[in-house]
């Protein structure tokens, strides 16, 4: 499991790697906009971020003093600077089947789709309520699907499949398959582990 330190570095590097960088190229870029010349506003999950160029610091839009994750702040600065950013391909693909994921994937699992699974498998209202606080769009997949764009170029849809008397219900978190170009696998793992107990918050 990475340590605090470990995401402080990334954040450095990461933030080192944009130095120079305009808040209107940034945007233009990743499909944001800016709350002014030099800030960029970040819709994320539920949240919206502030984040100020040149020392890339990050504020809640509707709270100055709120915790912004600094997992959240490496993920999102991982996305401003991925340089083969493109709309969607609408070619859906697993996790496993992103190039280099297979290594993550027991994480991806702990972090994503066991929880998933456990807590909607059979609480599919609880997921509707949840997902329309996202702004998830329903999609005619499995039992009950949404889709979600916690990046604007980084689409995630959540599969539920009920089960009945011989099967348990099942879950799945389905990627575009050029999402491998703009994050790392284990970013991805994170991301979608942030959008799954994002939605258990939602649903109590």
């Amino acid at each position: 499991m990475a340590r605090v330190d470990d995401y402080t570095e990334a954040k450095r590097l990461a933030a080192s790697e944009l130095a120079g960088k305009m808040a209107r190229d940034l945007a233009k870029s990743s499909g944001l906009d800016t709350a002014s010349h030099d800030t960029l506003r970040i819709p994320f999950l539920n949240r919206v971020y502030l984040v100020k160029l040149p020392q890339f610091r990050f504020e809640d839009e509707s709270d100055q003093n709120a915790h912004v994750p600094l997992q959240e702040e490496v993920l999102i600065l991982h996305y401003l600077k991925a340089g083969d950013k493109a709309p969607p391909h609408s070619d859906w693909v697993t996790y496993r089947e992103i190039p280099g994921a297979a290594f993550y994937f027991s994480a991806f699992s702990k972090r994503a789709l066991e929880p998933l699974k456990k807590f909607f498998g059979g609480n599919l209202f609880a997921l509707k309520r949840s997902a329309a606080k996202l702004d998830g769009m329903p999609i005619e997949v499995g039992d009950l699907a949404y889709e979600f764009r916690p990046f604007p170029y980084v689409p995630i849809q959540v599969v539920m499949h009920v089960g009945d008397d011989e099967f348990p219900p099942e879950s799945n978190i389905l990627f575009d398959r050029g999402v491998g170009r703009m994050l790392s696998p284990e970013d991805l793992a994170w991301l979608a582990g942030m959008l799954v107990y994002r939605l258990i918050a939602l649903s109590k």
